[in-house]
């Protein structure tokens, strides 16, 4: 297990609010934001739009306390790492203790504002999604196995079932898709941005899959979780659960997603060419799932 980095023990500047904001992966809570609002919308059942507001504000809170409390834990391999070493904790502009207290007192708020807001079932599944991804990919996983990413995607997959549970009070077939296409979209999503950070997570003993396996496997893998990704993606139009407006894009948008996977499984892991291709699918990924709700949401309103 890598050790603490000295910058972790000490406190060189005093934190502020950009380092409290920085502690809650913002970039990272608005792709979850984003999800969990189409969820919302995409339910049959309208809500008052304050309780809705309400209901994605405690997912975003939720999202930045997980984010708080990895940072909390993992201040110590962030310090290896060059794409987090000017994190709040590693730089040492904040002590570990206000970070966990931070992280805790987010989870706690989010989870009772979301009770009391909308239902229990809403506000249980917020609580399942932090401790999930505090507990199980955190600390249990992602420093101990190269199924890390897959095991622990579960965790990113629940913002959409939030959101529609807050507006219907339940979880039914559609939400579960949307958590299955999550699911299976992040372990090609992190893969290709680990194909191109190998170094700095072997670095910091995380096994991720490329440091494990190697790349060639890495990239077939790519492809090999692409596969059932686009196939879940399309499952909501050949269903009727959407309509054309989804499954126009989401047909077209899969389609590209595939075409690159492809290229990366075909690469030869001498050919580097600055990983353009893996670079290409992680930026595109992120689109894509973007994408995918916002065709969701329109498709939602067109047919209503």
């Amino acid at each position: 297990m890598a050790t603490a980095a000295p910058a972790t023990a000490t406190v060189a500047l005093p934190a502020d609010w950009r380092d409290f904001l920085a502690l809650t992966k913002p970039r990272v809570m608005s792709l979850v934001v984003f999800t969990g609002l189409c969820g919302l919308l995409a339910a049959p059942v309208a809500i008052h739009p304050v309780l809705g507001f309400t209901a994605v504000l405690c997912i975003a809170l939720g999202a930045g306390a997980a984010g708080a409390l990895n940072q909390w834990y993992e201040a110590d391999i962030d310090a290896l790492m060059k794409r987090t070493a000017d994190r709040p904790l590693p730089a040492g502009r904040m002590d570990r203790q206000s970070a966990l207290h931070f992280g805790v007192g987010l989870a706690v708020f989010s989870v009772l504002l979301l009770y009391l807001a909308t239902n229990w079932v809403a506000a249980a599944i917020l609580a399942v999604s932090i401790l999930f991804y505090v507990l199980v990919y955190t600390v249990w996983l992602k420093r101990r196995t190269p199924q890390n990413i897959v095991i622990g995607g579960a965790a990113g997959a629940f913002p959409p079932v939030i959101g529609w549970a807050a507006a219907t009070g339940d979880v039914s077939l559609l939400p579960i898709l949307l958590f299955s296409l999550i699911f299976l979209w992040t372990p090609p999503h992190f893969w290709s941005l680990a194909l191109f950070m190998k170094t700095d997570y072997a670095k910091a003993g995380v096994p991720m899959l490329p440091v494990v396996a190697g790349e060639r496997n890495t990239r077939i893998q790519i492809l090999l979780y692409t596969i059932p990704m686009v196939a879940v993606a399309m499952l909501p139009w050949a269903l009727h659960l959407t309509g054309a407006v989804y499954g126009s894009f989401a047909g077209a948008a899969s389609l590209v997603f595939t075409v690159l996977a492809a290229r990366i499984a075909l690469r030869r892991s001498s050919e580097f060419d600055a990983m353009k291709p893996e670079k290409q699918l992680f930026a595109f990924s992120i689109l894509y799932l973007f994408g995918i709700f916002a065709a969701l949401a329109a498709d939602r309103l067109v047919l209503a």
